[in-house]
Order: C-alpha cells, then structure tokens, then sequence
C-alpha cells in the first residue's frame, strides 16, 4: 500500500466499499474527472484494468488490514 498516495489510498478505500466515481467524488469532495484519474493511477499501480481486479488485488496485498476491512472482506 506504500505505492499509493494519500489521496489515492482514500480513493481505493471507497472504491473496495464499493462506491462508485461519481459517490467517491462527492465523499471526498473532488471532481468527477480528478475521480476518474485517481481510479486510473490505481489501475495502472496494480496492473488491472477495473474494479473487481483492483479490489481482489489489493485485498491479496493486505488492504483489508491496512484499511480495517475486516466487515468487508471476511476470509
């Protein structure tokens, strides 16, 4: 989770919650565009190319410990 940036790590945090571009926008109150290439920058760090991806990939990385997701993504 070192590779990401502060703003990048709240991004995939709502993102494994589930919410969407536009929910993501409004929570961290950014653009929709800014949204968009904060996913981007998330995709091409994990070397995925959507959602489902970048969510089984981080959480393989440790992002449900890093993020406290434990409600979230029982194993």
């Amino acid at each position: 989770m070192d590779k990401f940036t502060e703003r990048e790590r709240d991004v995939l945090y709502l993102l494994l919650i589930g919410l969407n571009n536009k929910e993501i926008s409004k929570r961290l109150y950014i653009s929709n565009h800014t949204t968009k290439a904060h996913v981007a920058s998330i995709y091409k760090k994990l070397d995925v190319t959507n959602r489902v991806q970048a969510a089984i990939k981080s959480v393989k990385l440790g992002a449900y410990q890093f993020f406290n997701l434990k409600e979230f993504y029982k194993c």
